[in-house]
């Protein structure tokens, strides 16, 4: 999962946060994806699912050309990883509000080369 977040002046509890995003979220998918097949000792250890990474990744956004190097990222990653044909097909995602505001056009990234590789995300 990627997400772009504006948190409030003087709050950086992004590890905090997407705890309990993950917490939650694991409760709610239990009966779907939980598979006791894959619960390593490790796992169970440290209280974890089959759901998510261990760690996360943050990066404080640097300014106005990083930010859209990063909005361009998030939306295109779906395609990139082959779930969908065009950013736009990918339904969980901010690009339809920004095609809507005119940030983005709806054929955004379309006819892009995806190398057929291991992206290791």
């Amino acid at each position: 999962m990627h997400a772009i977040w504006s948190l409030p002046h003087g709050d950086a509890e992004f590890g905090k946060r997407w705890g309990m995003i993950k917490n939650q979220v694991s409760k709610a998918c239990r009966e779907r994806f939980y598979n006791i097949d894959l619960i390593t000792p490790s796992r169970t250890k440290h209280r974890e699912s089959t759901l998510w990474q261990r760690r996360f990744w943050e990066h404080q956004i640097r300014d106005e050309t990083d930010f859209i190097n990063h909005m361009n990222y998030v939306h295109f990653n779906p395609v990139k990883h082959g779930l969908v044909q065009r950013a736009v097909d990918w339904p969980h995602s901010t690009f339809h509000q920004l095609v809507k505001q005119e940030v983005y056009p709806e054929n955004w990234g379309q006819g892009v080369e995806i190398p057929d590789q291991d992206f290791g995300e």
